[in-house]
């Protein structure tokens, strides 16, 4: 799954068009390297997100291409 698909399927950002401006700002670290919005994520990544107030630290637990608003919490653990 693309990582800006993630973040919209997860609920970490609302809407898939922030996602891909935060990746093509270069806001957005997969394993510790800066991604594009089409780079691929497996269960297990260890994925960065920073904001102007502070970042968001995270693992990948499951990869679903769709998902219950009260199950997506459980698609990734905070570090």
């Amino acid at each position: 799954m693309r990582i800006d698909k993630f973040l919209k399927v997860s609920r970490i950002l609302k809407r898939r068009t922030l996602a891909e401006e935060a990746c093509d700002k270069g806001k957005v670290f997969v394993n510790g390297k800066a991604v594009k919005p089409g780079h691929r994520i497996k269960e297990g990544d260890e994925v960065e997100i920073n904001f102007a107030g502070g970042s968001l630290k995270f693992r990948i637990k499951l990869v679903k291409e769709t998902v219950k608003k009260d199950e997506a919490s459980s698609m990734y653990e905070i570090i």
